[in-house]
């Protein structure tokens, strides 16, 4: 079952209710009537590159790692020097 937002004509609250496919109105939790309309509303959707992506996509613009890597080599170290009893 999905959830869908609705918008109450009789007192304009928005509320989001999870209800069955197609459902196209709904009771208000606010004021308790029907008939609030269902909304169109868009979803949130972020995709993050992979780390195989991200070198590729490096790559193509001609990014030099290697500053990230002397950074990398630089805090390894940092952290195994911190290390106590070693």
């Amino acid at each position: 079952m999905p959830i869908y937002e609705f918008d109450c004509g009789e007192c304009g609250a928005l509320f989001e209710e999870l209800v069955p496919v197609g459902t196209e109105a709904a009771a208000c939790p606010s004021c308790g009537k029907d008939g609030a309309s269902r909304r169109l509303s868009s979803f949130g959707l972020s995709r993050q590159p992979t780390a195989a992506q991200k070198r590729r996509m490096e790559d193509r613009r001609g990014i030099d790692r290697d500053g990230a890597r002397r950074r990398f080599k630089r805090d390894l170290a940092r952290n195994r020097e911190r290390k106590p009893g070693s």
